[in-house]
């Protein structure tokens, strides 16, 4: 796309994202995520009902009155998105394509955390790294970020989840908060999954098309792989082959809702024709 369709675009999402991250997300954010600890801020006269434990006995001694110390919540965190450009994202049967919703989502993410003055990164993965945008703060960041989410081309087509994350552990030696969106049509991530979120604060948010869930009756049907690029004669009128594939699919949405509570992290699904905004606030009511 040109540069003024890039824009025109990019504009469109800031408008219908930062609205919800305005209106809905900065106070759930906020209280789901919270800071590093408390640090001192100042120190007033005791009041009533004060925590007598927060007494400064050295200042209180000086004046011959309480005195107590004030501490404020240490807020700046860093969000990092992890998100998945292999060709599978590139599927839609309900007017949007998932890459389109998982820009949408990152997008309202990261003007959540903008509210709230923490950094926000991006890895952009297929089977290797795509892309790497250092954590920065600021309006211009989330939109360079959503720019790349709109526009960028990937080499590869295939899915390797568990790469990125060890790329995640390479480059991030802070704790930060990770959302990892894709449609999780992969295996073997579990146990490197595992290992990161022993350090990071991880939550998997799968996005599918309701038309993945299981094949149609359409006799035979000519289908491409959109990560391989294999085409095939699909015989879907075949009950064992509809059973068959039914089976792999529930399989990988297994595989992931198990990996994600072994690990100690958070995840939601969200289906291209729901309300994902419903989806999220619901999660962070839960997780705050």
């Amino acid at each position: 796309m040109d540069t003024k369709e890039l824009l025109k675009k990019v504009r469109k999402i800031e408008i219908k994202t930062r609205r919800l991250s305005d209106h809905i997300f900065g106070g759930e954010y906020h209280s789901t995520f919270k800071g590093r600890g408390m640090t001192f801020s100042e120190v007033r006269q005791y009041q009533f009902g004060d925590d007598v434990r927060n007494i400064d006995w050295n200042v209180t001694a000086r004046y011959n009155e309480p005195y107590i110390k004030v501490f404020e919540e240490e807020r700046e965190l860093t969000m990092m998105l992890m998100v998945d450009v292999s060709g599978s994202q590139l599927f839609g049967t309900q007017g949007a394509f998932k890459k389109s919703i998982i820009t949408e989502i990152a997008a309202t993410l990261a003007f959540s955390a903008t509210q709230n003055n923490d950094k926000i990164g991006l890895i952009l993965f297929t089977d290797e790294i795509e892309l790497f945008i250092p954590p920065k703060k600021g309006r211009s960041h989330v939109l360079r970020i959503i720019r790349e989410l709109l526009e960028f081309e990937p080499k590869s087509k295939n899915t390797n989840i568990t790469e990125a994350l060890k790329f995640l552990s390479n480059v991030m030696k802070k704790k930060a908060i990770v959302f990892i969106l894709s449609d999780f049509i992969a295996d073997d991530y579990q146990r490197t999954l595992k290992i990161v979120s022993g350090k990071h604060d991880v939550t998997g948010i799968r996005v599918y098309d309701r038309r993945e869930e299981e094949i149609p009756n359409l006799g035979l049907v000519q289908m491409e792989d959109e990560e391989t690029g294999e085409l095939l004669l699909v015989n879907t009128s075949s009950k064992k082959t509809r059973k068959n594939y039914s089976a792999y699919y529930k399989e990988r949405v297994n595989y992931f809702a198990d990996s994600f509570t072994r690990s100690g992290a958070g995840s939601l699904s969200s289906r291209i024709d729901e309300s994902y905004v419903k989806k999220l606030l619901g999660y962070f009511k839960r997780r705050g």
